[in-house]
This record gives C-alpha cells, sequence and structure tokens, in this order.
C-alpha cells in the first residue's frame, strides 16, 4: 500500500481511517502534555511554589501570543487538506511554500513581540511581586524560540492534513524524552532557575521542527517541500487568510477571556495561582481526546468536501465526535477522583492541593461538553465555515464568560464562581452548536456546488 494511500481520507473504512488518523495524535498530544508537565513537576519540587506559580500561570498567556498564529496554520491545512482530497498538486504545492513563508515571517515577529509585550502583560494580569521576575525570565526565554514552535507548527499542520499523523508523532516522543532530560539536566543537575525549563522546551522544540522539515524535504509524495520553491502566493495566501482568520481570532479571544480568568484566579494569591496551574497541567490530559478526533474531523470533513464525497463526510463527523465525547467524559471522571493525588504530585502543600481539588471537582464532570463544542467547531473549520465558531466562542466563551466572572466576583468573592464559568459557557456553546449541526448547513455550500 503506498504512503498516499494510507493518508488519503477520502476512501476505506470511516471508522478506521479517522482511529487510525487519531491513534498517534493522541500518543502525540499525550507526549508533549506530558513535557509540559515536566517543567512544572520538576519545577516545583525543586525550585519550590513561587517558582510553580511562575510558570503555572504561563499557559493562558503563551496561548494568546502564538494562538493568532496557529489559528492561521489551522485555516491552512483545511485548504491543504481540500487540495490533496481533490488531488490537486498545482495548487497543493503553492499552498504548502506558502504556509512555510507565513510561518518564517510569523515566528520572528512574535519573537519580537512576545519578549517585548510580555513583561507588560504579566504586569497588567496582576501577577504577584514576588512571583513576577521569575515569570518574565521564564516568558522572555521561551519567546526567544518562537520561531522554533511556530515552525513545528507549521510543519506538523501540513503533515496532518494529508493524513500523516504517524510521523510526527515519532519526532514529538524524541523531542518530549529531549525536554525531559534538560529539565532534569538544568534544574536538578546544575541547579539553573525557572528559564532553564523555557529553554529546554525551546530546544525540544526545535529539534521536532528540524525533523519534520527534514521529512518533507525528502518525501517523494506530491506534497514534498523544496526550499527554492518557499515564497508567498497571492491567491493561496488570500484562501489561508479567509480560513485561518476566523480560526486565529477564535483562539486569541478565548485566550483573552483565559487571561481575564487567571488575573481573577491570581487576585487569591500564590496558591490559588500555583494549585490552578496545576489542575490545568492536568486538564490537559482530559483534553487530548479532544484534540485528535478535532484534528481528525478536520482533516477527513476538508478531505471528504474537496473530492466532493458529502455523505461520507457526514458519517465521519458523527463517528468523530461520538468517540470524543465519551473518551473525554471518561477521563473527567477518573480526575475527579483522583484530583487529591494528581495535583499533590506538583506541589504537596495543602493550600495549593485544596485550590487545586477544588477546581477538578468542579469542572471535570463536564468534559463532554468541552469535546462536543469543540469537535462542531472542527467540523465547522473543516467545511470551510470557520467564522461561525469563531463568533459562537467569541459571544459565549469570551464576552458571556468575562461578564459573568466581573458580574458575580463581585457579589460572591469566592474562588468557586471563576470555576463554575467553565461548565457554564460550555453549556451554552454546546447547545448553540447542536443546534447548527444538526440543522446540516455546514455542508450545504459544496453540496449545490458552491465555494467555500
Amino acid at each position: 500500500m503506498s504512503t498516499e494511500s494510507k493518508t488519503r481520507m477520502t476512501e476505506g473504512s470511516i471508522s478506521r481511517k479517522i482511529i487510525l488518523f487519531a491513534i498517534p495524535l493522541f500518543f502525540g498530544n499525550l507526549f508533549q502534555q506530558l513535557y509540559n508537565t515536566a517543567d512544572s513537576l520538576i519545577v516545583g519540587n525543586f525550585l519550590g511554589s513561587n517558582a510553580l506559580a511562575a510558570v503555572s500561570s504561563s499557559g493562558n498567556l503563551i496561548f494568546l501570543m502564538v494562538g493568532f498564529i496557529n489559528g492561521i496554520a489551522m485555516g491552512a491545512g483545511v485548504v491543504i487538506a481540500r487540495y490533496y482530497g481533490a488531488k490537486n498538486r498545482e495548487d497543493l504545492q503553492k499552498v504548502i511554500h506558502t504556509t512555510v513563508a507565513f510561518g518564517l515571517a510569523a515566528g520572528l515577529a512574535l519573537t519580537a513581540i512576545g519578549m517585548y509585550l510580555a513583561p507588560k502583560i504579566l504586569v497588567l494580569m496582576g501577577t504577584p511581586s514576588d512571583v513576577l521576575p521569575q515569570s518574565v525570565e521564564y516568558f522572555r526565554t521561551y519567546f526567544a524560540g518562537s520561531l522554533g514552535f511556530v515552525m513545528y507548527n507549521i510543519f506538523v499542520g501540513i503533515l496532518q492534513s494529508v493524513g500523516d499523523s504517524r510521523h510526527p508523532l515519532i519526532y514529538l516522543i524524541l523531542s518530549s524524552c529531549i525536554n525531559v532530560v534538560l529539565d532534569l539536566f538544568f534544574i536538578a543537575g546544575l541547579g539553573m532557575g525557572v528559564g532553564a525549563a523555557a529553554l529546554a522546551t525551546v530546544i525540544s522544540q526545535f529539534t521536532s521542527a528540524i525533523l519534520c522539515l527534514i521529512h518533507l524535504m525528502r518525501t517523494k509524495e506530491e506534497y514534498q517541500l523544496h526550499i527554492s520553491k518557499i515564497r508567498f502566493d497571492g491567491r493561496v495566501l488570500g484562501e489561508i487568510i479567509r480560513n485561518g482568520v476566523p480560526s486565529g481570532f477564535q483562539n486569541s479571544v478565548i485566550s483573552i477571556a483565559n487571561v481575564f480568568v487567571q488575573t481573577n484566579i491570581n487576585a487569591f494569591g500564590k496558591m490559588a495561582m500555583a494549585g490552578c496551574g496545576s489542575y490545568a497541567k492536568i486538564e490537559g490530559f482530559a483534553f487530548l481526546p479532544v484534540t485528535c478526533f478535532t484534528m481528525a474531523l478536520t482533516t477527513f470533513v476538508s478531505q471528504n468536501l474537496g473530492a466532493k464525497q458529502y455523505d461520507r463526510a457526514k458519517k465521519g463527523a458523527r463517528f468523530g465526535i461520538l468517540c470524543s465525547i465519551i473518551i473525554a467524559e471518561l477521563i473527567g471522571a477518573v480526575i475527579y477522583t483522583a484530583a487529591p493525588t494528581l495535583i499533590a504530585a506538583f506541589n504537596s502543600d495543602p493550600e495549593v492541593v485544596h485550590y487545586g481539588v477544588m477546581q477538578a471537582r468542579t469542572i471535570a464532570l463536564f468534559y463532554f461538553l468541552l469535546a462536543f463544542s469543540h469537535c462542531i467547531a472542527a467540523v465547522l473549520r473543516g467545511s470551510g465555515n470557520a467564522s461561525i465558531p469563531m463568533l459562537v466562542m467569541l459571544c459565549v466563551w469570551c464576552l458571556f464568560r468575562v461578564s459573568y466572572i466581573t458580574v458575580t466576583v463581585r457579589l460572591i468573592p469566592d474562588i468557586r464562581v471563576i470555576f463554575w464559568a467553565y461548565p457554564l459557557t460550555w453549556s451554552i456553546s454546546s447547545a448553540i452548536f447542536l443546534y447548527l449541526f444538526l440543522r446540516g448547513k455546514w455542508v450545504y455550500g459544496f453540496e449545490k456546488g458552491g465555494k467555500r
């Protein structure tokens, strides 16, 4: 069987294609989550609560800075998958090389912007003064390596869009191991500070990016990358922007809302920061089935709509959604039960554990709603309707979430008010997405011969 027939998702068993594509994504995201968690585990156990708070509060701000660019990459992936499904080699080559050119420019810009703005945003977030210096050190080191993680995401997006989730898994496992070893060497061995955790992540990301680049250059398939062809194509860039800007904006507004949430958590002190940050690392594991099935659904829907396989796209969407919500809820039940032990692994301080367990037991049993919302958003993106999930998440996950917290936390100054913002907004978005999905309009334009 050729590599093309293995990666093309327009033929063969629907469930088999989605599962075989999703499994490497699951393990890849698992290893990525493990090496992200390794930063917190090693920092928390070797450098203490202040350092853990500095690293733990980083996730939302980092995602704010890189979310827009990753959204553009997602839009590029939709276009790549569509041309790959339609077997349009000429346009496929144009979009791949334009995407890489965009990644190079965006990575360099993010380096400058991140290093300059991160300290200012940390102050605006109300980061406690005793945590601020270490937070600044972590962010500046992390963003110094922006080109590495931007290009890694670009290259992985290309491979996943053509149905190849196996090679990114191999490269990610290797980089995860490098990250953990370097964390231990820099922090436990050499006694370096929190900046070393960011440095280890940067080195591992560059390793992954280089391995992906080599593979794309060496492959004999139609998505082969040629350094000499890396340039912007105006028409193709326009397609990428039309599909990517809504996703990028969606990522950014969610991040802004989560930065606002983090700011309110910061007001409860560094122990709350450390406890909630530890929970966030654990929640990352619950998000794994959501992530792998959303990626699989976007690729599957894009390829099949590009190949005019409309019924197949609908069947695949239903199968992927069901798998995602079942697995996410099972993981939620495990986290709810084991929360005290899981949080204590990061920091055994009773107050840190208290805050982390409180958040876990407020949110974990609602993971099925999170999975459902993200899966429907992935289906809509894959069909070229990226503006719809953007609007839903802007209104519900950003505006409503921020308004709810702003009003309610003043009336009830309890941190659990902040925690309940997530299940509440997930419920509202799920109801809206269910209505949109059942209407079936996401595939209407393709069935009628329209363009997206």
